[in-house]
């Protein structure tokens, strides 16, 4: 059995960040239901090009696999009274929505405790549900703007720079993802839930760490530096070789020692201008000078055959196809196929958070509204109930054909 096989989580969510938080659970065999609104067409990361056809993305594939879906109005009295059914049988309600609309939409904890208890609602959105911002939508773009980290990336001389990947919202749903699971321990415990009030804001800002400790204890103003040097520790950073990069780093003497050594320069160790941590930061011109010539001398793969069997850390900088071919990516079974009937065979990456040896049975994302008629007779109602329920509008514009509750089939 999965780490979190008995945990049910329904999943008012879209886009990125909360789809990329459920998928962490989802990976651990949790039972994450999608309510996605018939009106507007569902989990917009549907439609995220490239690579997108219809309903069918990479995208959405990419942060939906082993989820299931239900297409729901839960605005409308009949899909709110559906939506209620499944909160009474659910360990949470997850959603990642602008930090004022969980309570227009009445899914926070003093909303629902009187259906279940011990129902967890973990809100992950821009601002979080209280401050000045809290009614402001959230981009991870944004979000590393305002927290600095823009300012901390790229060459001195550039300007300020965005990471490539979309780290705030990946941490986001990370932390909310740990938000949810604390919470549903403390409710299974203590048989009363709670809301999580996550946000990409306060995400971002934690994640300065020790450089916010540093300058809010002792005034330091941190900056860029060059090749993605670290702030403090020499070397430590980019240097070129002969055909590309490596990243070679001395986080501890016995590393530069090692360091020195293996690139032919032993007479560094005994350098007083390179004695300690303190005098490399002092004199790291001269020092990154005298690197870059020595690794200039040979190519990427010589250094890190050298440097790894000193025992130094390093490695290559690859582009991402030379990542996902990496041997060690292979050894490790991050690499997971799915079957899509439009998409045909999508590959993906697995979740990095492992419990246990239970090996994960990985199915596709869900079309839209594709699990509906399964979970609704789980929750006891008839073909006649269902069909009353479609008639009321619970699953969208009756007029549209919206069968998707009934059949099984998403609405194309």
């Amino acid at each position: 059995m999965m780490p979190l096989a008995d945990v049910r989580i329904l999943a008012v969510e879209q886009y990125g960040a909360g789809p990329f938080g459920s998928l962490q659970l989802a990976d651990l065999g949790a039972d994450v239901i999608k309510i996605e609104n018939p009106n507007d067409g569902g989990d917009v990361g549907r439609y995220v090009p490239p690579f997108a056809e219809g309903e069918d993305s990479l995208f959405f594939e990419s942060l939906n696999r082993g989820k299931r879906s239900v297409s729901l109005d839960i605005k409308s009295g009949a899909g709110r009274a559906i939506f209620e059914r499944l909160v009474a049988d659910a360990d949470a309600v997850y959603f990642n929505l602008r930090g004022d609309v969980p309570k227009k939409l009445g899914i926070t904890y003093d909303q629902l405790a009187h259906i279940n208890p011990a129902i967890v609602c973990c809100s992950l959105s821009g601002f979080g549900m209280a401050g000045p911002r809290h009614a402001e939508p959230g981009y991870d773009y944004v979000l590393q703007g305002l927290a600095g980290w823009m300012s901390l990336t790229g060459e001195p001389d550039g300007p300020p720079t965005k990471s490539g990947l979309s780290l705030v919202d990946l941490s986001g749903g990370l932390v909310a993802a740990l938000s949810l699971l604390a919470a549903v321990h403390a409710a299974r415990r203590d048989g009363r839930g709670m809301d999580c009030d996550v946000s990409l804001y306060d995400t971002s800002m934690s994640m300065l760490s020790y450089l916010a400790t540093w300058h809010l204890s002792a005034g330091y103003d941190p900056q860029r530096m060059a090749r993605s040097a670290h702030p403090s520790l020499v070397p430590f950073q980019l240097f070129p070789t002969r055909d590309g990069w490596i990243v070679a780093g001395c986080a501890k003497e016995k590393f530069w020692q090692r360091l020195a050594i293996a690139i032919g320069r032993p007479g560094l160790v005994n350098d007083p201008r390179f004695e300690s941590f303190e005098k490399r930061f002092e004199h790291r011109e001269a020092l990154q000078e005298i690197l870059d010539e020595a690794l200039r001398a040979q190519t990427t793969d010589h250094w890190v055959r050298i440097l790894r069997e000193a025992g130094v850390p390093s490695g290559p900088v690859h582009d991402v196809p030379q990542a996902l071919d990496d041997p060690h990516t292979h050894a490790r079974g991050l690499l997971i196929s799915t079957s899509h009937p439009r998409l045909g065979d999508v590959r993906h990456v697995r979740s990095a958070v492992r419990a246990g040896s239970a090996e994960q049975e990985y199915q596709r994302a869900p079309r839209r509204g594709e699990h509906g008629s399964d979970v609704l007779h789980d929750l006891g109602m008839s073909e006649s109930d269902i069909a009353e329920a479609v008639a009321a509008g619970a699953f969208g514009d009756p007029d549209r054909s919206l069968t998707t509750a009934s059949t099984g089939k998403a609405d194309r």
